[in-house]
Formats: C-alpha cells, sequence, structure tokens
C-alpha cells in the first residue's frame, strides 16, 4: 500500500469539492449563455489552458495513437460537456450530479462488449444496483422538478456517462502506453478549436456586450474549464501514481454529495429519497470496482 500524506489528501477533497462543483458552476453559466455556448466554452478555454503544455509532450506521441485521441476527444469531452449543459436546462444541477455517478457502471458494461473482459457475480449484483438508483432518482425526479422534461433530461445525463464510459474504455485499450496527462492534452487540442469556431458562430459576443451577468457567467465557465477540467485531470493522475489508483478513485463517491450540497445551497429540491438513491447507486459503484 503507498503511503498517504496530508498532500494526498488535500488533493483528494480538492477533487471532490471540484468535480462535485462542477454541476452547479454550469448552472451559473446558462443564467447568460445558451447550453451549447457554455459547453463550446468549457472545452475552448480548457484547451487554451492546456495549449502551452503540448509543445512540450508532442515528441511523447505516435501517430499511431491520433485516432484514439479523436475518440477520446470526442466521447470523453465534447459530447458529453453538451450533453450536461443541454441536460441541466431540464433537471437540476444536483440530480444531474448524482446521476454522473453511474459512469463505472457504464464503463464495466462497454468493458465487457469492447474488451471481452470478465465479469464477478458481484459485478453483476453493482450494475443491477447502480440503474436501480438511477432509476429511482428519475422517478423521485418526476415529482420534484419544477420544470422541464425529467426523463429527457436524465436520458442526456446517462448518455453523457456512457461516452465517458466508453472513453475510459477506449483509453485502457488503445492508450496504454501513453500517459493520461499526455492523452488529455492532445484529446483537447483536437477538440477545442472546433468548439472555439463553433462558439464564435453564436451570438455569443452580442452576450458579452448585452447580457449583465454575462461576466460573471464566463467567470464561472472559467473556473469550471481550467480547474474542472484541465488542472483536476492532470492532480488526478498525479493522486494515481503517488497515493495508487484505489485511493484516487474512492473520490468518484463523494462528488454527487457535493453536487447534493450546492443543489441544497442553491434552493434546490433535496429530500431523503434522493439520499437513499444515491447511497444505492454509489453501493453498485462500489461492487462494480470490487476486485
Amino acid at each position: 500500500m503507498k503511503n498517504r500524506t496530508l498532500f494526498h489528501w488535500i488533493i483528494f477533497v480538492s477533487l471532490a469539492l471540484t468535480w462535485g462543483s462542477s454541476f452547479i458552476l454550469m448552472k451559473r453559466g446558462l443564467d447568460s449563455f445558451s447550453s451549447y455556448q457554455v459547453a463550446a466554452l468549457r472545452i475552448f478555454i480548457a484547451f487554451l489552458f492546456l495549449l502551452p503544455l503540448a509543445f512540450r509532450h508532442i515528441k511523447k506521441i505516435h501517430f499511431k495513437y491520433l485516432p484514439a485521441f479523436i475518440a477520446m476527444g470526442v466521447f470523453g469531452n465534447l459530447i458529453p460537456a453538451f450533453l450536461f449543459t443541454q441536460a441541466e436546462t431540464l433537471i437540476s444541477s444536483a440530480l444531474t450530479g448524482m446521476l454522473n455517478s453511474v459512469t463505472p457502471v457504464f464503463a464495466l458494461i462497454i468493458g465487457l462488449i469492447m474488451l471481452k473482459e470478465k465479469v464477478k457475480l458481484l459485478q453483476i449484483v453493482g450494475l443491477a444496483t447502480g440503474i436501480i438508483g438511477a432509476i429511482g432518482l428519475l422517478s423521485l425526479g418526476k415529482n420534484s422538478e419544477s420544470s422541464g422534461n425529467i426523463y429527457l433530461g436524465g436520458a442526456m445525463v446517462l448518455l453523457a456517462t456512457f461516452f465517458y464510459g466508453l472513453s475510459v474504455n477506449i483509453i485502457k485499450a488503445k492508450l496504454g502506453n501513453v500517459s493520461a496527462v499526455t492523452a488529455t492534452i492532445f484529446a483537447l487540442c483536437i477538440v477545442g478549436p472546433f468548439a472555439g469556431i463553433y462558439l464564435f458562430t453564436t451570438d455569443f459576443i452580442e452576450v458579452m456586450q448585452t447580457k449583465p451577468l454575462a461576466f460573471d457567467s464566463l467567470k464561472y465557465v472559467c473556473i469550471l474549464a481550467i480547474f474542472g477540467t484541465s488542472l483536476s485531470l492532470i492532480v488526478f493522475n498525479i493522486l494515481i501514481k503517488e497515493a495508487g489508483t484505489l485511493f484516487a478513485s474512492s473520490v468518484t463517491y463523494f462528488i454527487p454529495i457535493v453536487a447534493m450540497l450546492w443543489g441544497a445551497l442553491d434552493g434546490e429540491a433535496i429530500t431523503v429519497a434522493h439520499s437513499i438513491f444515491i447511497v444505492v447507486i454509489l453501493a453498485g459503484v462500489w461492487l462494480v470496482n470490487k476486485k
């Protein structure tokens, strides 16, 4: 077992707070921008932030990895960013964060199909448990969400987590010899320019000039892009190397809790039943990850 210092715990807590806060930051971005603009801004700013590092890592890659980088950029970053922000126009940020916790369940399903991985009975139980928890959250949302189509919004989040799971398996299958930091940098460098081009075909400039809260919204999206997308991925991989995969991956269990707390502070409807179903999902995730 690797030694865990105070520094590692600080990183762990920081990651949980950062990723758990992503959903409320998206919501704040939506105060001024459209869902598509928030998503494009997030990817474009993350790309600009990591671009200087790309020049340092360019010698570490081979052309044969390009298709995998493209797939990682599209399925692991671009599409989920648009799905999450669109979902938050229909459901609460807290529910979005809670549903996001089923990502490991989809990673297992896709791994079984793509990589022909062996599955244990406990993992099958975990898979079923996670799905039951997600269905439970959606059924609660039908009664607690004030507006919007709960099932469409929930489906968008689940589709985003499916793509996250697909990206995880692509990395495992095709980028095993590439550091996660290098893979992240080049995945974002591939999709980032397209996000930027799209952004400036919208009324983004007009929004910045006319909406009173535009600069506040931009500030929140910048925090989301730099800390929630760029720096957090780099720091997460440092934590994996220094404190171990099991310790680092445990941050997954705290992200929906942080999302729930932010939602409650923002006046979103959070009930005891929500807490019960998120525990059900996290129990499923724990079983899926159990060796």
